[in-house]
């Protein structure tokens, strides 16, 4: 025997199963501002918008001071470089950089720092190689 609702037929508990999913299904799958009633009215004449950085200063994935380029490139010298070998020399950080496999361009700029620095940071290691880190941090 299959159980089921014995007041509305299959087409009308499709229907009303249909009408609720938003609310049952979570916000992933339709979501629960699917009706027009659940979307959030906007702000009146005297009230400020709606907005995610109150204090008006959007923060970006750039930082101030470098290029998105700039940064790209630092993230990729970063990859090849140990923490293990922080803090280290030019030959601790062309070794590092070698057992990480790193391409024939970055090896060549390790090469390029002076010798008997000490680098405590890769941002130390990139300002060195005449590059221009970010002007202020968050």
């Amino acid at each position: 025997m299959e159980r089921g609702n014995s007041k509305h037929g299959p087409r009308i508990d499709e229907q009303m199963s249909q009408e609720v999913s938003g609310l049952v299904q979570g916000p992933g799958t339709g979501g629960s501002r699917v009706d027009e009633s659940r979307v959030p009215e906007p702000a009146g004449e005297d009230q400020p918008e709606t907005t995610t950085a109150p204090a008006g200063d959007l923060r970006t994935g750039t930082p101030q001071g470098m290029s998105s380029a700039d940064v790209e490139q630092r993230s990729r010298l970063g990859r090849f470089i140990s923490m293990s070998a922080l803090p280290g020399d030019r030959l601790v950080l062309i070794a590092s950089a070698r057992e990480n496999e790193a391409p024939d361009d970055i090896l060549a700029a390790l090469e390029r720092l002076p010798e008997g620095t000490q680098y405590q940071t890769v941002s130390e290691v990139w300002a060195a190689l005449g590059h221009k880190n970010e002007t202020t941090r968050w």
